[in-house]
């Protein structure tokens, strides 16, 4: 059985809405779009292209893979994630998206647990980035196996986070690193409990 493994660039408040771009996702007013620019790292760029060869398939929501999309069919070659994230199969979590453009792409919907369950069965790493729709799903169908959180040293305050409604769940931290910027990056693995159980 593979691993889903969650990456999110994360404010320490836990907002996650557009971390990229100034006009990524204003969503209810937010007004700060692009907010992790100023924390740029060569030492976190090398995080980031080491989690993207490692996932040999990526579950993105339609908004990730709307911007995803626009962006590597024709990033640099010479960037190692390129080639990678242009050859993965990519599997989109939408029930209104109709037209993928990006090469290997699919559109999945329906029971995304299910879907998931059956994806894991044939990858052996799925990476997730972002998305505060899918990854509650998959939290609450216990399918999340790591989680790889970016903090950045800054509150945001009102935003859309991942976190908002999610449930019990222990987890095992495996990584901890801070960088020159102040971004503390934590990873996180699942404990497995037995069903009914708590932990």
């Amino acid at each position: 059985m593979g691993r889903l493994v969650v990456t999110a660039f994360m404010s320490v408040d836990g907002v996650v809405q557009a971390p990229g771009l100034p006009d990524e996702d204003p969503d209810g007013g937010f007004t700060f779009g692009g907010w992790t620019t100023p924390y740029a790292d060569p030492a976190l760029t090398r995080l980031i292209t080491r989690s993207v060869l490692a996932a040999d398939a990526l579950l993105l929501g339609r908004r990730t893979y709307e911007l995803f999309a626009n962006y590597w069919p024709t990033a640099d070659p010479a960037d190692p994630r390129t080639a990678r994230l242009n050859e993965q199969p990519k599997y989109v979590a939408s029930s209104t998206l109709t037209h993928l453009r990006w090469n290997n792409s699919t559109r999945v919907e329906g029971n995304l647990a299910a879907v998931v369950t059956d994806l894991k069965t044939r990858h052996s790493e799925i990476g997730l980035w972002g998305s505060t729709t899918v990854v509650p799903q998959l939290l609450h169908a216990d399918l999340v196996d790591e989680f790889v959180l970016l903090v950045h040293p800054l509150l945001l305050g009102p935003g859309k986070r991942l976190f908002d409604s999610t449930p019990h769940l222990p987890l095992h931290l495996t990584e901890t690193t801070t960088y020159a910027t102040g971004v503390a990056l934590h990873t996180y693995q699942r404990i497995p409990t037995v069903k009914g159980e708590t932990a």
